[in-house]
């Protein structure tokens, strides 16, 4: 206990620092998904083909790669910004290819003639989309959607990297002070076992109050 009762102030700094990540980084990939979603199931080609290459490169780039191409890349076209807010669009950009194609999946499950019928009664595709078919794509996805974001605050360790202030890199303070390493592990890895249990909580309430019956 003495390594968690002696750094307190440390460990948790570097909790509200992913806990910082992991919230504003779900937000942007829950935002950039659901549009890069609706880009892939447009009657737009351009909009489709936007939505593919989205998908196709940021699911098979690294994210370790993404963080040098964010962090290191956008400053040189002049976007200089803290580290932290680099770090979210890395984590954001990249998580939003998997939200997206769990959306995708929900929006396929809804039949052909939910949408059919919308756009029969004068409705534009946006509006089908927001009214009628995501509504009911959305129970369906809830699971995959809250294991994309449990698996994006598992991946915010790789920003301590970077210098971003996030739990992981306490270790190395702590290695510094001479405490022992097994022990500073055991309480990172708590701390990210009370986020990613508070993120499945989050998602079983939905689940049991939105999801579809099984």
């Amino acid at each position: 206990m003495d390594v968690l009762t002696d750094n307190f102030s440390l460990y948790g700094k570097g909790f509200l620092g992913t806990l910082e990540l992991t919230v504003y980084a779900s937000i942007l990939a829950l935002l950039l998904g659901f549009v890069m979603a609706s880009f892939r199931v447009a009657p737009v080609g351009s909009l489709r083909v936007i939505g593919t290459v989205w998908v196709t490169v940021l699911r098979n780039t690294p994210l370790t790669l993404l963080f040098f191409a964010v962090l290191l890349g956008l400053p040189r076209f002049g976007l200089i910004l803290p580290f932290q807010v680099f770090a979210v669009i890395a984590l954001g950009c990249y998580t939003s290819a998997f939200i997206c194609e769990a959306l995708r999946s929900g929006i396929n499950t809804v039949p052909t003639g939910q949408g059919e019928a919308a756009r029969s009664l004068g409705m534009s595709f946006s509006q089908s989309l927001g009214s009628v078919v995501l509504p009911q794509a959305f129970r369906s996805v809830i699971p995959p959607v809250g294991s994309t974001l449990i698996a994006l605050a598992k991946n915010s360790a790789i920003a301590g990297a970077f210098s971003v202030t996030e739990l992981l890199g306490t270790y190395k303070t702590l290695n510094e002070l001479g405490y022992s390493i097994i022990w500073s592990f055991v309480w990172i890895a708590v701390g990210y076992l009370i986020i990613t249990l508070a993120i499945s909580a989050l998602f079983n309430f939905l689940e049991k109050r939105w999801g579809v019956a099984r």
